[in-house]
């Protein structure tokens, strides 16, 4: 199956060798975004609620430059360092999607790159 590379500027760009994303068909592949400011590279870590709202607008990004957007997103991936702000990441995701809700796991790890506190990668399905 012939696959799709999926880059914008709207989100941060890859620290590794590794794509934003990858469209197989209909089912995009988000790599796991960190909250990085796209224009500058630099980190939004003030509050873990900046964190996640940075995070969730990369996402937003990526998906939008596959051709899609959030409520397509069926599948999410949340790592955090502390599952304390599980109630956060709550609160600040039901501003970003609406029901029916993507399928989600949350887990802790014990550290992410740059010493964020969330790291989000999703799965996309277009129609």
């Amino acid at each position: 199956m012939q696959h799709q590379i999926i880059h914008t500027d709207r989100a941060p760009a890859a620290i590794g060798p590794y794509s934003q994303a990858v469209r197989c068909g209909k089912t995009v592949y988000l790599s796991g975004q960190i909250p990085l400011c796209p224009e500058t590279q630099q980190p939004v870590n003030d509050t873990v609620d900046a964190e996640i709202h940075q995070v969730f607008r990369n996402l937003k990004a990526v998906a939008e430059a596959a051709g899609g957007d959030l409520s397509h997103i069926v599948k999410l991936n949340v790592y955090l360092t502390d599952l304390a702000d599980s109630s956060k990441l709550n609160a600040i995701m039901s501003e970003y999607f609406a029901a029916p809700f993507p399928a989600r796991a949350a887990v802790r790890v014990a550290g992410l790159p740059q010493g964020f506190r969330i790291e989000v990668e999703g799965i996309l399905v277009m129609d």
